[in-house]
């Protein structure tokens, strides 16, 4: 089977459904500023650890949903009480760790936000590094952030590049939607 790592072929191809199409021309790649739809993305690398994209795609407007609606403080709130409620909700990934994960993550992103203003502006701030360099610092601050994890997220908001295929019809879409210092 080939390599589609950057999905490209295999989207333009066909060979995924619509809801992979969409993600791949309007979402995977684009930067974004606001920390909500940053978190979301991470939790969405997260839950589809173990899992194809495709699942994860599937279930993403309920996993929105069971996490109101990717709202950094409110998840970052979150009991034992939602913890039960969201292992027993079929329509997202009832994995306990990603969930705890989650919980977590929100929680670390409220102190990034209190010492740099925003997500993003931490993201900003730690350009440019190479992939190795942003994988040890996920790890660093974040949990249940591999490797894997970690280069999805980064090149599905921008941040590293490879998203799309160069070939790719969205290939300078994406590029022209980011920011000129990325490109260093």
């Amino acid at each position: 089977m080939p390599n589609y790592s950057s999905y490209c072929d295999a989207v333009l191809g066909g060979k995924f459904n619509e809801k992979h199409r969409y993600y791949h021309q309007h979402v995977y790649g684009f930067p974004t500023t606001n920390d909500n739809e940053l978190f979301g993305r991470l939790l969405m690398e997260i839950n589809q650890a173990g899992l194809s994209w495709d699942t994860v795609l599937n279930k993403q407007d309920s996993i929105r949903a069971a996490y109101a609606d990717f709202d950094i403080a409110t998840v970052a709130a979150f009991t034992d009480k939602e913890i039960e409620v969201l292992l027993a909700n079929p329509g997202i990934i009832r994995m306990r760790k990603k969930i705890e994960a989650a919980i977590y993550n929100a929680k670390q992103l409220l102190l990034l936000q209190k010492e740099y203003g925003s997500f993003s502006k931490w993201l900003d701030a730690q350009h440019p590094l190479n992939e190795q360099e942003w994988i040890k610092l996920f790890k660093q601050k974040f949990k249940f952030t591999g490797k894997e994890i970690t280069k999805e997220f980064l090149m599905g908001t921008g941040y590293l590049k490879g998203a799309h295929d160069p070939a790719c019809p969205i290939f300078d879409v994406v590029k022209k939607a980011q920011p000129k210092w990325l490109e260093a």
